[in-house]
């Protein structure tokens, strides 16, 4: 196994451990709704501090089912990470069209200029 591998496997662990020790530990038996957001959990705690609070302002679409706004949530998650997903893929093919072409000048060129221009416009 080399090093990359074994980094690999160490961080599929340690994912998979966060998503399964709240759940085998019990983490949240005792509430109502024991996983849910941020948002809802301070919502709760204002509530409880000034029951007369009134929002600042109110969401622009308000999604008419949890479904839905869990639907809304993951394709936006999967939008972010299609974005990411194409920057890093076009960072790698620039890095390696460049280092094609410092290969090529290393070794005196194919004499056509071909690939020189390509990856130069890259």
């Amino acid at each position: 196994m080399n090093k990359d591998t074994k980094i690999n496997a160490l961080l599929l662990t340690v994912v998979a451990a966060l998503a399964v020790l709240p759940l085998a530990l019990g983490l949240g038996d005792g509430e109502e709704e024991p996983f849910t957001g941020a948002d809802a959990q301070a919502e709760t705690a204002i509530t409880e501090i000034d029951p007369d609070y009134e929002p600042w302002f109110s969401p622009l679409y308000e999604p008419p089912s949890g479904e839905i706004e869990s639907a809304l949530f993951a394709l936006q998650a999967a939008l972010g990470a299609g974005v990411l997903a194409y920057y890093f893929g076009l960072r790698r093919g620039r890095r390696q069209g460049e280092l094609r072409a410092t290969a090529e000048q290393e070794r005196g060129g194919t004499g056509s200029g071909a690939g020189e221009s390509t990856a130069r416009r890259t």
